[in-house]
């Protein structure tokens, strides 16, 4: 076969083996495409299909196949990134900052304590840490991963569970975001590269200047335009970011952190994302699960995945609990927002596909952490639809105890109803 016939070959498995599991399923609650589509790239990768068929594997996804598909996977990933940036709502957060900072801290930092004990559980043997990663890094880094929440599958799931632009969705919204923001603070400060300190303080130093210099050339674009212009900032900044040794992430992250998301058409947005998870997110997809790898043995990861889930999930639903006492929260809502914050996928196989990057973690810490993210991302939607269906048969019985006494518009809409 030729290279474009296996490069096509490789989109048609891409693109079509993933739909027909899906469609097979029935039931987005069962599996989201997303999930289904990391899934399909974990069986291809060395781990399933290359164990299988190494021969096979090897002609298909040969080098020059993954450099193309690579290359396809890094503009990918960098436009959701930006996307997710732009996504990010401060004044909100602020407006709010009493319950918004304590119900994102502790969402952030509880998951975050019990995934870095994990970690170091993990660390204690052999094999589970990077070539060039030191200890405190890789546990910063697995506890920040069972930690994160990804912001922009977060967005379409509480889309399709109608509460995205109810108030109890807009205020899970600004806790992600939130977490967002120490996320990529966290990586920037695993990644400093201290042979390159003085260009990350560079680029520390000269961002904020040039963010001012893009901020007022932006308003004074065309609307047409701004995308268009975005296009070009964002690879500015990538390359600047990763030039100085903080990856292309950070810099795609900060570029879209910068820009207010009014600038722009706001359903122009939310289409390039569908757009991005429908024609070429899925190949970053790929991408990710042809790095899994199963050399510790398939036993040992799979515990490894088990206690870091634990980690993930119980250390987010008891932050938020914590969280929802300390603010007063209605009963019910701390379970909701606790399994709504548990959608991991994306940004956390960003987070970590940087850190396998960097050598800082194994192949074998960055499968186990990848199942993990697949099966707490698995959970969130079936969960929080039960949550929210208890939140509302609750707001039922009281209203047929007492029409009227304390009945609001605004308390049922925080209940998503």
């Amino acid at each position: 076969m030729t290279d474009n016939e296996i490069f096509l070959l490789i989109l048609l498995l891409i693109m079509g083996l993933p739909w027909i599991i899906w469609r097979m399923l029935g039931d987005d609650d069962r599996a989201p495409l997303v999930v289904v589509q990391i899934f399909v790239g974990v069986l291809l990768g060395p781990g399933v299909l290359g164990a299988a068929a190494p021969a096979l594997h090897a002609q298909i996804f040969n080098p020059g196949a993954i450099a193309a598909l690579n290359g396809i996977a890094l503009w990918a990933v960098m436009l959701f990134v930006w996307l997710a940036g732009i996504e990010l709502n401060l004044g909100a957060a602020w407006a709010a900052r009493r319950d918004s900072w304590t119900a994102a801290g502790l969402a952030l930092l509880t998951p975050l304590a019990l995934g870095g004990l994990a970690g170091w559980l993990i660390l204690m043997r052999p094999g589970w840490i990077g070539a060039q990663g030191q200890p405190w890094q890789a546990v910063l880094g697995i506890g920040m991963a069972c930690a994160v929440t990804a912001l922009p599958i977060l967005v379409l799931l509480m889309d399709r569970l109608a509460i995205l632009r109810a108030p109890l969705g807009q205020r899970v919204l600004r806790y992600a975001s939130l977490d967002d923001i120490a996320i990529w603070a966290v990586l920037a400060l695993i990644l400093l590269d201290w042979p390159r300190m003085e260009r990350q303080l560079g680029f520390l130093l000269c961002f904020p200047f040039v963010a001012w210099a893009m901020r007022a050339l932006m308003q004074r674009m065309a609307p047409a335009e701004r995308l268009r212009l975005s296009m070009v900032w964002l690879a500015l900044a990538g390359l600047a970011a990763d030039w100085a040794g903080l990856h292309f992430m950070v810099g795609a992250f900060l570029a879209g952190v910068v820009l207010d998301r009014g600038w722009f058409d706001g359903d122009a947005l939310d289409r390039l994302r569908d757009m991005l998870l429908l024609t070429v997110m899925p190949v970053f997809f790929l991408s990710t699960g042809l790095r899994t790898v199963w050399a510790m043995g398939g036993v040992e990861l799979v515990a490894a995945a088990l206690l870091l889930l634990a980690a993930a999930v119980g250390g987010k639903l008891l932050g938020v609990r914590i969280a929802g006492r300390l603010l007063g929260w209605r009963r019910g809502e701390a379970s909701v927002i606790g399994w709504l914050l548990q959608t991991k996928a994306l940004i956390m196989i960003i987070f970590v596909n940087i850190l396998l990057d960097r050598q800082v973690i194994s192949g074998a810490t960055f499968t186990a952490l990848l199942l993990m993210a697949l099966a707490s991302t698995m959970l969130t939607t079936p969960m929080a639809r039960r949550g929210l269906r208890r939140l509302e048969a609750d707001a039922g019985v009281s209203d047929q105890a007492s029409p009227d006494a304390g009945r609001t518009p605004q308390r049922d809409q925080d209940a998503g109803l």
